[in-house]
């Protein structure tokens, strides 16, 4: 990026890397640093002091916005195709000639390969920046689209599988790259909760309308290309609206006071390099190595990461498979017609529309520190009465809109909780990989439970024993939810043994320095060490103690999870060689 950053934006930068490496010399490479801006606006009064700052806060917060609006319409496209197949799925089975595994495989083919491009989309967004990682992927994920379509118009199911794999390369990092560019913007300000909410509701209003409207747009003109057209001209203008985003990336960065990326900071150091600053050059050098993430850190970040990422498989397992199963499992069950079956379906995605903000808000505002494992016990007990009315015999319930009610509110916003967590339980550098493993593991869990269904469903399709294999699908949703309720209570237990250890290896009456010196142990620049802060503090010998002890089990998780991602793809390479 091309990216020269004014000296009074970098200079909180260099100065605390100055305090951190040399005492000596800080008060002359401060002076030096910081001549410009001393001598740029001389004071004049009181007053006009403050009305200058209200005015740049007020330009601030504009330029925050027309990020966050940009950021947004990155994953407009990308949500809209996500959502297209669900309601098609009984036409493209009769137009196409293909089962039930091969639509699986069908929807699997993107989101296996979301199983590890998260990850590479976090390391890639720490070391080029998330101005460039996000053109990657918006670009790649017009490319599988195009794919897609033309799959379509041949009525062909194996290159529509080849675009959905492209597209599949795409999607989660984009969603990795969306929500840090969101993160990087509102973090240090507050309000993250809310933007973050209005940046996924974008994307729930995206699904919401490629449900609705899917099976309408075939039925019009009389083929399922419509909606495949009208996707791939929206993942079209998500390209063209993150090249004007490149374009402004400076301007925005620069006025809203947006958090700098190791980029930003190696391209001002050469800056500073080429006009013989020397010492300037090397702080900022140093800084940018520190902002810079390594995955031999990840298996340190600590037991309520770990169980965190397993909580992801679990939502992986009972969100995204129901989402695209539901109408034709609704049809089917309940013996209903393609249009009211995808009709009843899309209204699974309606709640995120109002709760998504309600969520941000409750989150951003509330006293307790608690409150998102609150939210989350409550969507987990809501998606579970839902799989639990579906289990019931439909000649008992007789309509599935009880259980679309407890899916669409309880499922509505506990994707934003798996985002606004993350802040909290890693340093601020970590939060970009650390997003990209939470996508890796709830994609994975998603594919498998997808391609799992697809086979059971296959096996009985056009027999008596159909019926009961929808029967045993509902179940293992339901025992699926289950393992996920465990796991937030598993999550809450971890954090509430860290808070008690923590508070007890923190004398009360410790000093100024001694805090700030474990703040600096823990991370630099974070500025997000709330109750959650004892992960990875440093700050005291018997923390340290167990550092080996708590390394060894994160590589033990690492290991396992690695094993989830390897089975996901052997499962679907097995079955795709089978079936396709």
């Amino acid at each position: 990026m091309s990216t020269l950053v004014p000296r009074h934006r970098m200079r909180p930068v260099h100065d605390q890397l100055i305090e951190d490496t040399s005492h000596d010399d800080t008060n002359a490479d401060t002076r030096a640093f910081s001549s410009g801006e001393l001598d740029a606006e001389p004071a004049t009064s009181s007053e006009t002091q403050h009305l200058s700052d209200s005015a740049s806060q007020r330009r601030a917060f504009l330029l925050r916005l027309i990020a966050l609006l940009a950021a947004c319409w990155f994953s407009v496209g990308s949500h809209y195709a996500q959502y297209l197949l669900g309601p098609l799925k009984s036409r493209l089975l009769r137009e196409l000639g293909s089962n039930h595994t091969e639509f699986s495989l069908l929807l699997a083919a993107y989101s296996l390969n979301s199983s590890w491009t998260p990850l590479v989309g976090g390391i890639l967004a720490s070391r080029l920046g998330t101005t460039y990682t996000s053109i990657l992927a918006t670009s790649v994920l017009f490319l599988g689209q195009s794919l897609l379509l033309l799959g379509d118009t041949l009525h062909s199911i194996r290159p529509m599988s080849l675009g959905m794999f492209i597209f599949g390369l795409g999607v989660t990092p984009l969603a990795v790259v969306q929500e840090t560019i969101i993160v990087r913007f509102f973090h240090p300000y507050g309000g993250l909760g809310t933007s973050m909410a209005f940046g996924l509701v974008v994307g729930k209003i995206a699904s919401f309308v490629a449900a609705r409207t899917a099976w309408p747009l075939s039925e019009y003109f009389g083929s399922t290309r419509a909606p495949f057209v009208v996707a791939t001209v929206l993942t079209g203008t998500s390209v063209l609206v993150n090249v004007v985003y490149i374009c402004a990336s400076t301007w925005l960065v620069e006025g809203s006071g947006a958090e700098l990326e190791a980029p930003d900071i190696e391209e001002e150091a050469r800056r500073v390099r080429s006009g013989q600053a020397m010492g300037e050059a090397e702080a900022l050098e140093k800084v940018a190595e520190k902002k810079k993430v390594r995955l031999g850190g990840v298996p340190g970040l600590g037991d309520v990461f770990w169980v965190y990422v397993g909580l992801n498989v679990f939502c992986g397992m009972i969100w995204h498979p129901f989402a695209h199963l539901a109408a034709n499992m609704i049809e089917k069950r309940y013996g209903l017609t393609e249009r009211a079956a995808s009709t009843q379906a899309s209204y699974l995605l309606l709640g995120a529309f109002i709760l998504y903000p309600i969520c941000g808000f409750v989150v951003d505002r509330a006293k307790s520190r608690h409150i998102i494992i609150y939210l989350f016990l409550g969507s987990s007990a809501l998606t579970l009465m839902c799989y639990s009315w579906l289990a019931l015999q439909p000649s008992v319930t007789q309509t599935a809109w009880p259980a679309i009610a407890f899916y669409g509110v309880g499922q509505a916003y506990a994707p934003l909780l798996l985002v606004l967590v993350v802040p909290k339980i890693v340093p601020l550098e970590y939060v970009s990989t650390a997003l990209g493993v939470h996508k890796c593991l709830e994609t994975s869990g998603t594919t498998i439970f997808q391609t799992l269904a697809g086979i059971v469903l296959d096996t009985a399709k056009g027999q008596p024993s159909e019926t009961r294999a929808y029967q045993l699908v509902i179940n293992a949703f339901w025992v699926a939810n289950v393992f996920q309720m465990a796991a937030i209570l598993g999550l809450w237990y971890l954090q509430a043994q860290r808070k008690e250890e923590g508070s007890k290896e923190i004398p009360r009456g410790a000093t100024l320095e001694r805090s700030l010196e474990t703040v600096e142990d823990t991370a630099v620049d974070r500025g997000l060490l709330d109750e959650m802060r004892p992960l990875l503090s440093s700050g005291s010998s018997s923390e340290r103690g167990r550092e080996a002890p708590d390394r060894r089990r994160g590589k033990v998780f690492a290991a396992g999870y690695g094993a989830v991602v390897a089975f996901n793809w052997t499962l679907f390479l097995g079955t795709a060689w089978f079936k396709l």
